[in-house]
């Protein structure tokens, strides 16, 4: 049973996530990343598997969305350089927002679904989607389209929106990286520093 956050608490992983997108984004991004995350459901602190049998830990426990995100975002730091981005630009940020944005509707799009939406990746790409023009003030269209196609696939082949013959040879790289680091951290593969 998830405990809900009092009034004004962050994690401590929610806490570590917002100040590593804050020094990795540029500003316009990272501004553009808190406004939105304060009008999408609070589900930071629920756990990434509603019945913990999915994401577990070598010790046993399911890290909640605060947590995996986090995992995912540090991990992905030192990687922009295999797709020639530096830090601090609109690349980056399209990276890091498809890493924030990716389970940010894993509860459904009001955030109290019992379980896990099993189409959370159609309904955050749908989410970027209508609002591509918010977007756009801080990316062109191309990095906008990039995105959402990033958020819309970050399950893989299991993607809701996925045909029988899916293939990332028909993405864009950065929408195999944030699928290759969410299958690392569900399987316990990303190892963040003690």
């Amino acid at each position: 049973m998830q405990l809900m956050r009092k009034v004004g608490f962050m994690s401590e992983y929610y806490e570590k996530l917002s100040e590593l997108l804050r020094i990795n984004m540029t500003e316009k991004g990272y501004l553009l990343w808190k406004a939105i995350d304060s009008k999408l459901p609070n589900i930071w602190e629920k756990s990434t598997s509603s019945t913990f049998k999915y994401h577990k830990r070598a010790d046993g426990s399911v890290p909640d969305i605060a947590e995996h995100t986090y995992e995912m975002v540090y991990a992905s730091i030192p990687l922009l350089a295999m797709l020639n981005i530096n830090v601090n630009t609109t690349d980056a940020d399209v990276v890091l927002l498809a890493l924030a944005f990716h389970d940010s509707l894993k509860y459904g799009p009001d955030g109290n679904r019992e379980h896990t939406a099993r189409d959370h990746d159609k309904l955050a790409a749908d989410m970027v989607g209508a609002n591509r023009d918010t977007f756009m003030k801080i990316m062109n269209e191309s990095q906008a389209a990039i995105l959402e196609d990033s958020v819309r696939y970050h399950s893989g082949r299991w993607s809701t929106d996925a045909n029988k013959d899916f293939n990332f040879s028909d993405r864009h790289p950065i929408a195999m990286m944030v699928h290759m680091l969410d299958m690392l951290s569900t399987k316990d593969l990303l190892k963040l520093p003690k």
